[in-house]
């Protein structure tokens, strides 16, 4: 049963769907990995994993690793993450191995690469200048703009195609498919697709975090194709690692979504949009790496924040690609004393705004204080020329 089959839910429904999509796209996830001697303690594998808690260190300050295929395979995009307590990378080249062609090289974090569509059994990241050994947590490879259904859905029935996939944001926002009126939290465990209806409503549209989430997901589970109503409650609330792709918020309340889970790994925003914010959007109070790509955000005070004054003071990271955003205060917002990082390419903004905010996290009760914003730092990886204003 697909969430485009429910004419109403209870106040709590568990849906166990089969997955539709691989979880992000990353062809990494299927493929092996070699490279030159590593450091005692990683793996290669380790940047394979789906986890940014493990890692592959080279065995000196130079080196490289590898992803590979048992057949060719199309590769457009790689995104290299760095484990925290590795050297600085100062230059390095991903070459396709099969030919030993360059594809791209550059000085400092190599953060998202993109070049032309390659078809290839296996890429390499060579590092060739580092302060020290680097830490490479995750070697991600992608084909297209973003994630690529692997297999057709299983959840009866046909799913609405996405009118906001990990392409290039325009700003349109999509029209509701029906409504579907609920009455307390939906919880979603495997994948729920809601066939683009609006679902409505919970809570007071305030910003109280008190207030229930309209959807509760599972670790692994993925949100898709769906439209939040107002009121929205607490809005989403992924309990471990989530994808959210093609969800939309007609009106964000307290927050569109909060990210809890604390076993590491990557959860995903891929496209989708919210609006009519009045501080964050994505919030992040557990631990590892929220990656938002080809998302539109009009009107609201900052589009991630991660969480200055939790009860337990984690390291977070947030990976920002290809997104649109209208009308905010600021991209993201990290705790730069507990080693937050983030990631930012390809933004265009309509009106000003702080691009990377430094805070200085703090124990739960008190108030971070804003330190500043930062630009092409051990924190906020991101450089000028990735900001396109208009």
């Amino acid at each position: 049963m697909t969430g485009s089959a429910i004419a109403a839910v209870g106040a709590a429904v568990m849906l166990s769907l089969p997955q539709a999509w691989a979880a992000d796209g990353n062809l990494s996830l299927g493929g092996g990995a070699d490279g030159s001697s590593k450091a005692g303690g990683t793996s290669y594998g380790n940047v394979k994993d789906g986890s940014t808690s493990t890692y592959w260190s080279p065995s000196g300050a130079t080196g490289y690793v590898s992803v590979k295929w048992s057949s060719a395979t199309s590769v457009n995009r790689v995104v290299i993450q760095q484990a925290s307590g590795g050297g600085s990378i100062t230059g390095w080249r991903l070459l396709n191995a099969d030919s030993g062609a360059v594809l791209a090289s550059g000085s400092g974090s190599p953060g998202t690469i993109s070049f032309a569509a390659t078809s290839l059994k296996k890429v390499t990241l060579d590092i060739t200048g580092a302060s020290s050994a680097p830490r490479i947590a995750e070697f991600e490879t992608y084909s297209g703009g973003g994630s690529t259904p692997t297999t057709a859905p299983t959840t009866g029935g046909p799913v609405p195609t996405p009118t906001g996939g990990a392409g290039t944001p325009t700003g349109a926002w999509p029209s509701s498919a029906g409504s579907v009126s609920i009455s307390g939290t939906v919880s979603v465990s495997g994948t729920f697709d809601g066939g683009m209806k609006t679902y409505c409503c919970i809570g007071d549209g305030g910003q109280s975090e008190s207030q229930d989430p309209m959807f509760s997901i599972a670790n692994g589970g993925t949100l898709q194709n769906v439209i939040l109503g107002s009121p929205a409650g607490d809005g989403v609330h992924c309990e471990g690692t989530c994808t959210l792709r093609n969800v939309w918020w007609n009106d964000i309340g307290e927050d569109a979504a909060t990210f809890k889970g604390t076993g590491g790994g990557t959860s995903y925003v891929i496209g989708g949009g919210a609006r009519s914010g009045s501080d964050k959007t994505f919030q992040h109070n557990g631990n590892g790496t929220v990656s938002i790509s080809g998302f539109y955000l009009k009107g609201s005070g900052k589009l991630y924040r991660a969480c200055g004054n939790c009860s337990t003071s984690h390291q977070r990271h947030v990976r920002i690609d290809n997104v649109l955003l209208d009308d905010i205060d600021m991209v993201a917002g990290i705790n730069s004393n507990w080693g937050d990082t983030a990631t930012i390419t390809r933004v265009t903004l309509v009106g000003s705004a702080t691009v990377c905010g430094k805070y200085q996290g703090v124990s739960k009760g008190n108030e971070p204080s804003y330190l500043g914003e930062g630009w092409n730092d051990a924190n906020c990886k991101v450089n000028r020329s990735d900001i396109t204003y208009r």
